[in-house]
């Protein structure tokens, strides 16, 4: 490993102020940003996504905002093989890269490497998906205790599609979902400094509370009505988006679509921080602790 390469990963949940940290880390180091956020690579969703502005994109090099469209199949796996490709070039003329983002899976897909799956038979996933409009969550979920009680002890059996994906896996190949996940540790060519971010739980929810009214002010209704006929693609099943659908079909009024916006972005919130929490090379710290950050990144790069 060339430990004079050195990737510093930014972590947090939604609104916690990663993107100012980040800049100024990136600023000070004179390197680049990359985005592991699984919505803002999306072009078309600037304002829901909390893209950075024209003016914070143009201070530093971003890499991976507004690259893709949501018409585009993209994974996490696919991200993984994008972003060493990247890293390889900025490493090629910086030694410190900066990578922030608030999903989970992207961020452990460049830091660790995520498992290759087999290719999922589509008749296989439609029969899934069949029974699950006909059953609802706990069919499916009483399928994967039956089939892969590893995963159904492992897994979020709150989300539909972590049950759908193993299922697939599972029915296709004959064998458990849970047999494919080695976890196993890819090795990677420059060692790695993880910071992570956090606030007072209210201090937070505050936050979020106050961007959702500002991405209101800025047009997100706007900009959710021009992506309405195209609600039923993954990369628009994403809270910001989902809940003013449900307005423009008449099934909440406008206040209760803004409540349900600011409540699943604070339970989102707690899910990112449930995520990262379980990393135990995370090292967390305020958002204004900014000179502690510093010291902690000239330790590690010196």
């Amino acid at each position: 490993m060339n430990t004079s390469r050195t990737l510093i990963v930014v972590v947090g949940p939604t609104a916690v102020g990663k993107t100012e940290v980040t800049l100024d880390i990136a600023r000070q180091l004179n390197t680049e940003i990359l985005s592991a956020d699984s919505r803002q690579i999306f072009k078309e969703l600037k304002i829901g996504a909390a893209t950075p502005s024209g003016e914070q994109l143009r201070q530093v090099p971003h890499h991976f905002v507004g690259t893709h469209s949501i018409f585009d199949h993209y994974t996490a796996g696919m991200f993984e093989l994008d972003a060493l490709e990247r890293l390889q070039e900025i490493f090629s003329r910086k030694n410190q890269a900066v990578m922030t983002g608030g999903s989970g899976l992207y961020i452990n897909a460049v830091c660790h490497g995520i498992d290759a799956l087999p290719k999922v038979d589509p008749g296989v996933r439609q029969n899934l998906i069949d029974q699950y409009e006909n059953e609802g969550t706990e069919g499916i979920r009483q399928r994967l205790k039956v089939l892969d009680p590893t995963s159904y002890q492992q897994i979020d059996l709150k989300n539909p599609k972590r049950i759908l994906k193993a299922l697939e896996i599972t029915l296709t190949t004959g064998k458990p979902y849970s047999a494919f996940l080695t976890r196993q540790r890819k090795d990677r060519p420059f060692s790695m400094l993880k910071i992570g971010l956090n606030r007072d739980r209210q201090e937070l929810y505050l936050r979020i509370n106050q961007r959702v009214d500002q991405m209101l002010e800025e047009g997100l209704l706007e900009e959710a009505r021009g992506l309405h006929p195209y609600q039923h693609l993954n990369a628009l099943n994403t809270v910001g988006y989902k809940e003013l659908f449900r307005y423009f079909d008449n099934e909440v009024s406008y206040d209760e679509a803004v409540r349900l916006i600011k409540r699943n972005t604070r339970r989102y919130a707690k899910r990112q921080l449930t995520w990262f929490s379980r990393d135990n090379e995370i090292e967390w710290f305020h958002p204004d602790q900014q000179q502690k950050i510093q010291q902690k990144i000239c330790q590690a790069i010196t």
